[in-house]
């Protein structure tokens, strides 16, 4: 019962350490437009980067923290992350203009790296294999708890207060949470597997990344799916509050597909053990991408459908994202785990890196429909199973060689 009760709060911390991240990002979209007022800009497109470039700082925040991590031990990264996180969120409640508010939300990002960076490494640190997949879905479960919840706060503080107490009580969250990550979990880089801060750590591991096809690869497809899932973040406000003119309503619409992916990745932590990382996750971009070029192919230059079919739509698709994005992620960083740390940065920095523009861009198209955004999930759904047959039968070969 001891082990069970410490299995759950790690559970539970670590999912707490990367959810800190989603309230930053999902708490704010029903005060879009309200935010947009303040700071004087009122063109909604331009409005989508206080949720876009978030992820910007989320990239080049993980090239930091995870090196220092491996050189100086995880537990002090986080405390340096929720500092900037802190420092950052004040900026964002003082800006005056769209571009301050652009800069503190990226700042955010950078500060906020840290917890995410240190829970995926943590996990690594402590775990392995398809058990490493499972707890990172549970993790996931966890995590996704706050997508539901966090646009559905962020309206009631709206409502009862304005934009600016959002950030105050994401404030308050991350102090509690680092209070508790502080009070209750041990650090897990041992003191032997540290490596020296050098210039040379990032070029190293870059190195002994490239050595592992299947970490390029589906780092490469965690970046795509995630770009095409970002811009429905980013986006969704608009989709809803502007051309479905269901403002009071959208909270609960997101909240309820986001219990979609919460309800899928905490099926994926039990259908895992069985079939395997690989075959689920393969299984799920195949529906992820056909569910899409069916959208397109029915919807191509016309209106949006009525609202029951949308959302039909949207949930089948994102109810594969949870069996997609904890599994490549635990297949990418599988060859690496003797260097969780700069592994864990490198390749969620390039993801992240590649999902940023590849949102920017599919988010300027949603305006009149939401057909932009399926044609964006069609398009790099396919170059992801593209990528993914392709390292099957890469690691088939090399197994068969071996053999």
């Amino acid at each position: 019962m001891q082990n069970q009760s410490v299995k759950f709060e790690f559970i539970a911390l670590m999912a707490s350490l990367m959810s800190i991240v989603a309230l930053a990002i999902d708490a704010i979209l029903p005060a879009i437009t309200s935010i947009g007022i303040a700071i004087n800009s009122h063109d909604s497109t331009n409005n989508q980067l206080l949720v876009t470039m978030i992820f910007l700082g989320l990239g080049f925040g993980q090239l930091l923290f995870g090196p220092l991590s491996d050189s100086f031990g995880r537990k002090p990264i986080v405390y340096i992350g929720i500092s900037i996180f802190t420092v950052a969120s004040i900026i964002c409640v003082l800006s005056p203009s769209l571009e301050w508010m652009v800069f503190g939300r990226v700042l955010q990002g950078i500060g906020l790296a840290a917890p995410r960076t240190i829970a995926i490494a943590i996990i690594r640190d402590m775990y392995k294999g398809d058990y490493m997949a499972k707890i990172m879905s549970f993790v996931t479960t966890f995590f996704i708890l706050v997508p539901v919840i966090a646009p559905l706060m962020g309206k009631f503080i709206l409502n009862h207060y304005n934009w600016k107490g959002i950030f105050y009580v994401q404030l308050l969250i991350s102090l509690i949470v680092t209070i508790w990550f502080w009070r209750r979990q041990p650090e897990t880089q041992k003191p032997e597997h540290k490596i020296k801060f050098s210039r040379h750590v990032f070029t190293d591991g870059l190195k002994e990344l490239l050595k592992h096809k299947e970490t390029i690869g589906f780092t490469i497809i965690s970046g795509f799916i995630s770009g095409a899932f970002i811009v429905y973040l980013s986006a969704s406000q608009i989709i809803f509050e502007k051309q479905y003119n269901l403002v009071e309503e959208f909270p609960f619409i997101f909240a309820g597909l986001a219990a979609g992916v919460g309800l899928s990745t905490f099926l994926n932590g039990s259908f895992v053990m069985r079939l395997g990382m690989w075959r689920l996750s393969f299984l799920a971009i195949i529906i992820f991408s056909l569910n899409a070029f069916l959208y397109v192919l029915l919807f191509w230059n016309s209106a949006n459908p009525v609202l029951p079919v949308l959302l039909f739509f949207m949930a089948i698709q994102f109810f594969t994202i949870g069996f997609i994005f904890g599994n490549i992620r635990a297949i990418a960083m599988e060859p690496i785990g003797h260097v969780a740390g700069i592994g864990a940065a490198i390749t969620g920095f390039v993801s992240t890196i590649m999902a940023v523009p590849i949102a920017n861009f599919i988010g300027s198209f949603v305006k009149e429909t939401a057909l932009p955004l399926f044609i964006g999930f069609t398009i790099f759904g396919l170059l992801s199973l593209s990528i993914f047959i392709y390292l099957k039968r890469s690691v088939q070969v090399t197994s068969e060689q071996l053999a």
